[in-house]
């Protein structure tokens, strides 16, 4: 999806949401200065419960964003809409719908799908379930165990030393 991405913006759209584990409502909100260069961190200020956290800035990502910030030059949020302000929802879900067919993709994946993405893929890295629930923002390990599920799939699919030497 990221990689058929031509428009600097929109590709950068995806690749913070998939980067820091992102709501579509926490990418809107986020400023110029909620990005943290030097400890490769973005800042996630009032997201889901009114709680300020920090998430993971990917190294793919910084330079993209620093492309996107020469061209687009913006002002407060870092997404900004055509006319200043905050960038629209309905905008991010055009932008991963348009990804989405471009790369051929046949599942119905949202902006949230990357946010899940983010999450299995670091449970899968072996990423302790705390520190995942701590970047979500998840309150509840429950809410953040979801996850284990889907990477247990991944599981089933190792096959087994044992079975690989057949003596």
């Amino acid at each position: 999806m990221i990689d058929v991405t031509r428009n600097q913006k929109h590709k950068c759209i995806l690749m913070t949401i998939y980067s820091g584990g992102l709501r579509r409502s926490e990418l809107i909100n986020l400023k110029v200065a909620d990005i943290d260069s030097q400890r490769m961190l973005i800042k996630v200020c009032g997201a889901k419960g009114k709680k300020d956290r920090y998430t993971l800035l990917s190294e793919r990502l910084l330079p993209e964003l620093r492309m996107y910030y020469i061209k687009y030059r913006p002002s407060h949020y870092l997404f900004e809409g055509q006319e200043g302000g905050p960038y629209s929802g309905t905008s991010i879900e055009r932008i991963c719908g348009n990804a989405v067919n471009k790369a051929g993709i046949r599942k119905h994946i949202t902006p949230h799908s990357l946010r899940h993405s983010f999450a299995t893929h670091l449970l899968e890295q072996g990423t302790n379930l705390r520190y995942i629930q701590e970047l979500l923002g998840h309150s509840s390990t429950k809410t953040t165990q979801i996850y284990t599920r889907v990477a247990s799939n991944a599981l089933m699919k190792i096959r087994n030393p044992l079975d690989n030497n057949p003596h």
